[in-house]
């Protein structure tokens, strides 16, 4: 049996620990025997969250960061001299995090950096004295970005900072909570990078300032307080409840990209830099979007056959017998199909299996959506855990038909999202699976743009030269 999807509501399955803590999670590698900078810069690097996209061990993912320009794959921020940043200065490392600026060359903004720009010194000087004392990996990268022609010349990016760079900018007004808020939002934790829909020139839509986004497959959702499409029903305490545990009972589970800043990063901050957090979010401004999401009808959600159920695996596996045995096995019905492919991990009524990290889908704001295209997304891509130890959600594009896809979203929309109805076909179905990355003209047909670029260069040049041997010629 493999498990269907995990229906988030920074969408999908897999993450975390799922234990609260107090006053967030000890930071690894922090002890009496550090210098108090670099135990602050140990918390920095947590939010900054740069295990995300460097791995647990800093030496750069095998997973590549996708882009309308291209694969982008991270790189070895460990202190080794020849692989690493072992030959940086402070001075070197705060250029690449507030300028895209490595000591020889220009980085793209896949690495944050738009976002960073607003790091104070005191937080670089932390960060970087940690960064010395992690282990140094003198491993070489198994992959290295090759972008297309004329992504591959990377000095382009300095006309690019010169219009992106900073992604934003300090609002007026803001009490001192919500300043901390901004900062750790706008910067540390870059919240924008997933959740900002993207201009022409791939920088930041400032007008739509984290109203959600679309990341490949991804969808990262609204998180501006409007009521209907974004977090407007959430409390202050909600947000902190999210951000540290990565769970909010029968409305939010988080999991892919969210589920990593969970793990990585917002399960180990401070109470109140999570309630500041919280704080920033409440007064940004509302931006409501197409994709809403229905009200939850608690009296439509289902209720597990027992209160122990989902910590009984002996008792679940003999209940979902039960259940595909009332449904007749090998029937291709929806039940049918949820039972088969997503019983075993999510459980026959959704609430899944807390102890092995399958998480529960009751409820979930994801499953609400007016669109039905991130769960859709979900099972047919699935995705990867947030954790080396967390469950990984498959894709069923191989394994399930469209229609037959089209019925589990439909049976998990109704049953466990409390819908009324549900009516997601099999074409549409085909038209999310087939709706590729949305580029900006601009990216799009940047070679083409490119080569007419030079073309023009050569004429202008051409002309000047033929003119100014003619004036000699005359002279």
């Amino acid at each position: 049996m493999k498990p269907l999807s995990v229906m988030l509501s920074m969408l999908a399955i897999g993450i975390t620990s799922s234990a609260a803590m107090a006053d967030g999670a000890s930071l690894p590698k922090v002890s009496p025997t550090n210098s108090d900078l670099v135990n602050r810069g140990a918390y920095i690097a947590r939010a900054a969250d740069c295990m995300a996209c460097h791995g647990e061990d800093y030496t750069g993912s095998n997973t590549p960061i996708a882009t309308p320009m291209g694969d982008i794959y991270s790189t070895n921020i460990t202190p080794s001299k020849r692989y690493g940043i072992g030959n940086y200065t402070e001075a070197d490392l705060k250029n690449a995090l507030q300028k895209g600026r490595a000591p020889n060359h220009m980085l793209y903004p896949a690495m944050p950096y738009p976002s960073y720009n607003g790091m104070t010194d005191e937080d670089i000087s932390a960060l970087f004295a940690y960064l010395q004392t992690v282990p140094a990996v003198n491993q070489a990268p198994k992959h290295k970005t090759d972008l297309p022609f004329p992504f591959n010349i990377r000095s382009l990016m300095i006309g690019w900072n010169a219009i992106n760079v900073p992604s934003t900018e300090k609002r007026d007004g803001l009490n001192e909570t919500q300043q901390r808020g901004e900062y750790l939002v706008n910067n540390l934790e870059h919240c924008g990078t997933c959740h900002t829909p993207r201009n022409s020139t791939m920088g930041f839509d400032k007008s739509k300032y984290l109203s959600g986004a679309q990341l490949g497959n991804w969808h990262a959702p609204n998180i501006t307080p409007d009521e209907s499409s974004g977090i407007g029903s959430w409390s202050e305490q909600d947000i902190v409840t999210y951000l540290r545990s990565g769970e909010l009972d029968q409305r939010a589970y988080a999991g892919g990209p969210m589920g990593e800043a969970v793990a990585h990063s917002t399960r180990y901050l401070k109470n109140e830099d999570l309630s500041a957090i919280a704080s920033y979010l409440k007064a940004v401004p509302a931006i409501q979007t197409e994709d809403k999401v229905s009200a939850i009808d608690v009296s439509r959600l289902p209720t597990p056959m027992n209160e122990s159920i989902t910590h009984d695996l002996l008792a679940q596996k003999e209940y979902l017998k039960q259940a595909k045995a009332e449904v007749g096995n090998g029937s291709n019905s929806p039940e049918s199909l949820y039972l088969a492919a997503c019983g075993s991990c999510h459980g026959v009524n959704g609430y899944g299996q807390p102890d092995a990290r399958y998480a529960p889908i009751v409820g979930l704001s994801s499953i609400r959506r007016d669109k039905p295209d991130a769960l859709v997304n979900m099972i047919l891509h699935g995705v990867e855990g947030a954790t080396n130890t967390s469950p990984i959600m498959p894709g069923f594009s191989d394994e399930l038909n469209s229609e037959q896809i089209a019925g589990i979203a439909n049976y998990v929309r109704v049953n466990f999202g409390g819908l009324a109805s549900s009516d997601v076909s099999a074409d549409d179905v085909d038209r999310i699976e087939n709706t590729g990355v949305d580029k900006p003209f601009l990216i799009k047909y940047a070679g083409l743009l490119a080569i007419i670029g030079i073309i023009v260069a050569i004429a202008i040049i051409v002309f000047i030269i033929r003119a100014i041997l003619r004036s000699k010629r005359r002279a």
